[in-house]
């Protein structure tokens, strides 16, 4: 007992409980933590091929590690989401540093590359997951709901019609015609650029669905009341008609002076 006493006053002892204690709490969390419902587990190949593409494409700009440099942001965290929606849109890689990465018209990488590269910052730390056919599929989504959510949360700046529209110090909302129903997703769980992150505990997976079947439900049906004009609302169509009805009612009075003479 003497010697069972002593050494629990010995002074490692607390620094060994305190280590214990921590080994104990991060091997429970790390088996016991919930899991992202659509991640998938990556291989070690897939991740290694990523690293691969990654240093030879990303690191000039992202660091060999994906830690970031004076040019270009920090990955860790980022997740695999984030990865896919600026590969997948061809924003990455950046072509040249500005105010906003342009959505491309060509896609640099193939999918099975992005999908590599995205497993490789996904390893890093945890971040939001590329969305699966379940979230994407917005045929199961509710459009009349979608729209109330877009235009409470994304119109100020997409505009209600998603035709996009200009933000401060030359930097835009992009339209949101054509595009991926798993970009939009991904663009809302990530917050690129100058947009807010929209993660499931502000918006759920649900309801992103919502939004997407609204926009894709709008761009299906087109523009019934005849020219969009942009979709931008009042003030093209106020010049339109400024610029045709004032010309009108010119041309007629002139009209109706030459005949009165």
């Amino acid at each position: 007992m003497n010697a069972l006493a002593a050494r629990r006053r010995h002074p490692a002892a607390i620094l060994i409980l305190l280590l214990l204690g921590l080994v104990l709490t991060g091997g429970a969390y790390a088996a016991l933590a919930p899991k992202p419902a659509n991640a998938t587990e990556a291989s070690a190949d897939q991740v290694e091929w990523g690293r691969q593409l990654f240093l030879t494409n990303c690191a000039t700009c992202h660091g060999k590690n994906g830690l970031g440099t004076p040019v270009g942001p920090n990955l860790a965290g980022v997740g695999a989401a984030s990865v896919d929606f600026q590969m997948g849109t061809a924003r990455m890689p950046l072509a040249e540093p500005g105010v906003q990465a342009p959505r491309g018209s060509e896609v640099t990488f193939s999918d099975e590359e992005i999908a590599a590269i995205a497993a490789w910052v996904a390893s890093l730390a945890p971040g939001p997951a590329i969305p699966d056919a379940e979230q994407t599929d917005w045929s199961k989504g509710d459009p009349g709901v979608g729209g109330e959510i877009f235009r409470v949360n994304c119109a100020m700046c997409h505009n209600s019609a998603g035709a996009g529209g200009a933000l401060t110090k030359g930097k835009y909302a992009p339209g949101l015609t054509d595009v991926e129903a798993k970009h939009i997703i991904e663009a809302m769980l990530t917050g690129p650029q100058s947009m807010p992150v929209f993660n499931d505990a502000n918006i759920s997976a649900e309801s992103k669905r919502d939004v997407i079947a609204y926009l894709k439900t709008m761009q299906e049906e087109g523009n019934p009341g005849g020219m969009a004009l942009g979709s931008l609302g009042p003030v093209p169509e106020g010049l339109v008609v400024w610029i045709f009805g004032l010309g009108i009612l010119v041309g007629a009075a002139y009209w109706l002076g030459q005949k009165g003479a």
